[in-house]
C-alpha cells in the first residue's frame, strides 16, 4: 500500500542522508522525496512516499523516530490530507502551429499553464494529485514529449491536523 510520511526534522547537514540511508540499509524504496526548510529556519519538512504493509510502515516509522534529526513524524495516509505534485513538461512544437495549439488546449483543460515558448518547444506547468499528473501526461502522449520533471508529492493534513512542535 502507498504511504505518505511527513517528517519534521532538524535542518542540519547530513540529515537527509541519514533518512535515505535508513531506507536503503533496510531495502525499502523511496518512490518520491521532497524536502525544504519550514517557516522556522532550524527545521525542514520532508515528505516521503513509499510502499509497504502496516508492519513495514510501523518498522520504518519506529526507525525514523530513533534518528536524532527527526523531531516529529506523521503518516498522512492515516487521515484526511491534501497532496499535490508539480509537473514541468517540454513538448516539441516545431513546424506546426497546431502542435502548440494542442499543447495549449490540453494545458487549459487540465488547468495548467504555458510557462515558456520558443520556436521549437513549449513548456507547460501543472499541479495536482498524481492521478491528474498521470492523466495529463497520457493526454500529451500524442505530442512529442522532450522532457518531464516531477517534483514528487508534498502533503499536508486537513483541518486542525498539523505537523508542528
Amino acid at each position: 500500500m502507498r504511504r505518505i510520511l511527513s517528517i519534521l526534522m532538524e535542518n542540519e547537514a547530513g540529515a537527509l542522508s541519514r533518512v535515505a540511508g535508513l531506507f536503503s540499509a533496510r531495502g525499502y524504496n523511496i518512490e518520491s522525496l521532497t524536502v525544504a526548510p519550514t517557516d522556522d529556519e532550524s527545521l525542514s519538512r520532508m515528505t516521503i512516499v513509499t510502499h509497504g504493509n502496516d508492519q513495514i510502515i510501523e518498522q520504518i516509522t519506529k526507525q525514523l523516530h530513533k534518528l536524532i534529526d527527526v523531531v516529529r513524524l506523521i503518516d498522512l495516509t492515516g487521515g484526511l490530507h491534501i497532496e499535490r505534485e508539480l509537473l514541468l513538461v517540454k513538448v516539441a512544437t516545431a513546424g506546426h502551429g497546431t502542435k502548440r495549439d494542442e499543447a495549449a488546449r490540453l494545458a487549459n483543460i487540465f488547468r495548467g499553464r504555458i510557462i515558456d515558448v520558443t520556436g521549437t518547444t513549449c513548456t507547460l506547468e501543472l499541479t495536482g494529485n498524481s492521478a491528474k499528473i498521470d492523466a495529463f501526461l497520457e493526454a500529451l502522449s500524442r505530442l512529442e514529449i522532450m522532457e518531464v520533471v516531477r517534483s514528487g508529492i508534498s502533503g499536508i493534513g486537513r483541518g486542525k491536523r498539523a505537523l508542528k512542535l
